[in-house]
């Protein structure tokens, strides 16, 4: 299966769950797995930049993504293959294609600046991985601080026919949506799939500005799926109810250098990988941390049953 233009839904991006002693922990892989399925993801993403994959030595990224591939089934998984270098992108992209990966994520690396930079850059990482590879642009300024227009990303898109998808997480963003979906509406830019990150801060809005769906790493994959599917029914109060009760939680995770922490810590409590425990280096909470993300989770969990939400969410631990 390789991924198109028609892509929707929610990817949760997958963490890559660690021992305390930094080895791989296979079977919270087996779990996470385990619960996109049950939660009903669309496919995940895997390698990304909450996957820790900068500190994963090559036969790890790989062994790690042939896990999700193998372990998701028919589920279609996106392997983030950024890299400094394009022979290491495409070593790990063709070796991950044969092992089954629905397409590629490409994020810019962060010395470019300048318009031409940016298509440049892609122009070589495509002719890198070959054209025939499905890949994903991923726009995240935030925190790779290259700035990407919509023409930029209208050009990247115009110019290669295996792009079929946008990681959108630019912030404030809700108007490039709104841009990129006017260049298909009159004819200058070819539709493509774009689902959004940041968390999900904003997916309440994005889906009615246009996105398909999600692609993030929110510790409740079930709100995520929740939201896109209320929207995509028409049913915008019960979306926008559903995000609401999730926004503190969503806030807190979005501070700067532990957010990671976080998403972990509540992954743990929620028994859906052993440990919290991150490469290092790696940020760490402190007990007082621990101590908000739990009240938050409990506030949470009483908030949906105040509001007969379905359950989409199961109690903190």
């Amino acid at each position: 299966m390789k991924l198109d233009v028609n892509a929707q839904g929610v990817y949760p991006i997958a963490p890559t769950p660690f021992h305390p002693d930094g080895r791989i922990d296979e079977d919270s892989i087996d779990r996470l797995c385990e619960a996109y399925i049950a939660a009903g993801a669309t496919g995940a993403t895997v390698l990304g930049i909450m996957g820790e994959a900068p500190k994963l030595e090559p036969a790890e990224s790989l062994a790690v993504a042939t896990r999700f591939i193998e372990k998701l089934g028919d589920l279609p998984v996106i392997v983030g293959v950024s890299a400094p270098g394009f022979a290491a992108m495409r070593s790990l992209a063709h070796t991950v294609m044969e092992r089954g990966a629905a397409g590629v994520m490409i994020a810019p690396v962060p010395s470019l600046r300048t318009d031409d930079q940016i298509t440049g850059y892609y122009r070589q990482a495509i002719e890198a991985i070959g054209p025939d590879i499905p890949f994903v642009i991923q726009d995240y300024p935030l925190t790779l601080t290259v700035q990407m227009t919509p023409k930029v990303i209208r050009s990247i898109v115009q110019e290669h026919p295996s792009c079929v998808m946008l990681k959108h997480e630019d912030w404030p963003g809700l108007e490039k949506i709104s841009a990129l979906r006017g260049f298909e509406a009159d004819g200058s830019m070819r539709p493509i799939s774009i689902l959004t990150g940041n968390g999900g801060l904003f997916l309440d809005f994005e889906m009615e500005r246009g996105a398909d769906g999600a692609m993030t790493g929110y510790a409740y994959p079930e709100m995520l799926i929740g939201v896109v599917s209320l929207q995509k029914a028409g049913r915008r109060d019960e979306a926008h109810d559903l995000f609401d009760a999730h926004l503190p939680l969503l806030r807190y995770e979005q501070q700067q250098g532990v957010g990671l922490a976080v998403r972990k810590y509540v992954l743990m409590k929620r028994g859906l990988i052993a440990s919290d425990a991150q490469r290092k280096p790696g940020a760490a909470l402190s007990a007082a941390a621990r101590g908000e993300v739990d009240y938050l989770m409990g506030r949470l969990a009483k908030r949906e049953a105040e509001l007969g939400l379905g359950g989409r969410i199961v109690a903190a631990a």
